[in-house]
């Protein structure tokens, strides 16, 4: 049940992906982010609040959970995603997925530092498969021209798939201290939006930006939203079950839906090749062998 949980996160975070691509368009990124952190402390704290109205159990405090919460909250939500912003600044979108793609295995070793969790002979082979199929999936020539930009941003790219990884790894830590994955993630998008908010300073801009967004644009970062909570709640969910490390690189198979999008939608608009197509079943195979261990 874990690596479906995960998969459904991933489905999530790949409808992120989707829909940034169109809100992009419509509205920057910089007041587009406020729309997203708002939303996800809205839609947390109402999915929470449901969940204590059906639920049998008692509201119970933990302030280890709770703080292990907010620190994922500051690493994995605000800082990670404030230097993955600035990576594709500097080295585009295509070179800073590369960097993306290597989080898991941050997060394995983030988990072992953590909480001293192993994996088996079997397990590091699957991973090793799902990370190869990752790394095919990337078709664009990343030695091509611009390589003093992706030295200056060689640092920061790994400082951001770091913090994405030991986000994730104090989420499973969290939710194992504390099963509240809603609660949880209410705590840890507060805590993103009020540093981001503390964190601005040109407010003017951002007002501008507002301004000068396209019809549409603020509906979409709502969407981004919404299926970035619920990536996050269902991600929380599957660490309570499986390996963190397994978990996260689960989450990031998000190819596996980005690729029949493209081939399908976009008429195969952003290179896809056999390559890639190889990649993605390779991905699928670790995963399914991951599901079914």
């Amino acid at each position: 049940m874990g690596i479906g949980l995960a998969f459904l996160a991933m489905l999530a975070f790949a409808s992120n992906i989707l829909i940034t691509r169109y809100a992009v368009m419509r509205l920057s990124v910089e007041a587009g982010f406020f729309v997203v952190l708002a939303v996800n402390v809205v839609v947390s704290g109402a999915i929470y609040a449901v969940e204590l109205g059906l639920r049998s159990a008692p509201y119970s405090w933990n302030w280890r959970g709770a703080a292990w919460f907010l620190a994922g909250g500051v690493i994995g939500t605000f800082l990670a995603r404030r230097m993955l912003f600035e990576t594709v600044r500097l080295v585009g979108p295509a070179r800073a997925s590369v960097f993306h793609s290597a989080t898991p295995v941050f997060s394995l070793l983030a988990a072992w530092l953590l909480v001293n969790e192993r994996l088996g002979a079997y397990e590091f082979l699957l991973m090793a498969i799902v990370w190869t199929g990752l790394w095919l999936t990337h078709s664009r020539d990343l030695t091509a021209s611009g390589g003093a930009l992706l030295r200056k941003g060689m640092l920061l790219g790994v400082l951001t798939i770091a913090g994405f990884g030991f986000g994730n790894a104090i989420r499973g830590v969290a939710a194992r201290e504390w099963s509240e994955p809603a609660f949880g993630t209410f705590i840890s998008s507060v805590a993103a939006l009020i540093l981001q908010l503390a964190a601005t300073r040109d407010w003017g801009k951002i007002r501008d930006e507002f301004g000068r967004g396209l019809p549409g644009g603020i509906a979409l970062y709502v969407g981004c939203g919404t299926v970035t909570t619920l990536g996050t709640i269902f991600v929380t969910m599957a660490m309570e079950r499986v390996e963190i490390a397994l978990a996260a690189l689960v989450v990031h198979t998000t190819p596996l839906v980005i690729f029949p999008y493209s081939v399908l939608v976009l008429r195969n608009r952003e290179n896809l090749n056999p390559r890639t197509a190889l990649g993605a079943l390779i991905v699928l195979a670790g995963v399914v062998l991951l599901a079914v261990r």
